[in-house]
């Protein structure tokens, strides 16, 4: 038996409390940027979004790595997201929650596991430069590893964003 010879389970099912979770957090989000109606379209009130959905599109991004232990990680949280959720529909309100995972599974390629590095390098940086936890990026994270893998307009983002990702890291790298 090999020390280094193992593998690591993955969850590729997010259920009805997963995505339950994920929307929810996006809906935290929102609400704690919400300027009003009429400042919603201003660009500096816009822009204050950026962070939160470049995060967010991580999030969907990490869940569609093949594995790892960045890939593990999101397996494990929307493992938990959906396991949450699912005991919040269940038990208080008397749900079923059922798979809501779509049917075609993208993954990325070796390009976009790299864009997927370059990113999280980038957010490490912006950690260790703030010195202190941000709750906006755990949010962010965890609502786009709960959303990726969802079918509907849920998770059509993660649907679209890993080919792109996926041709621009081919790229950069060359391996187009």
């Amino acid at each position: 038996m090999n020390l280094f010879d193992f593998t690591i389970p993955t969850y590729t099912v997010v259920s009805l409390g997963g995505v339950t979770v994920g929307l929810s957090l996006l809906g935290w989000e929102i609400v704690q940027w919400w300027p009003g109606r009429k400042q919603a379209i201003k660009f500096k009130h816009l822009v204050r979004l950026v962070p939160f959905l470049l995060t967010w599109a991580y999030g969907m991004l990490l869940v569609l790595s093949a594995g790892g232990l960045l890939g593990a990680g999101a397996d494990w949280s929307m493992w938990g997201t959906s396991e949450i959720g699912d005991a919040v529909l269940k038990y208080g309100f008397g749900s079923p929650t059922p798979d809501v995972t779509r049917t075609s599974y993208l993954v990325l390629t070796p390009g976009g596991h790299a864009v997927v590095a370059i990113a999280t390098m980038l957010l490490v940086a912006v950690w260790v430069k703030r010195r202190g936890f941000n709750f906006m990026i755990l949010r962010a994270i965890l609502s786009g590893i709960s959303l990726g893998l969802a079918s509907g307009i849920a998770g059509l983002v993660g649907y679209v964003l890993s080919p792109v990702v996926s041709t621009l890291g081919d790229l950069v790298v060359g391996l187009l």
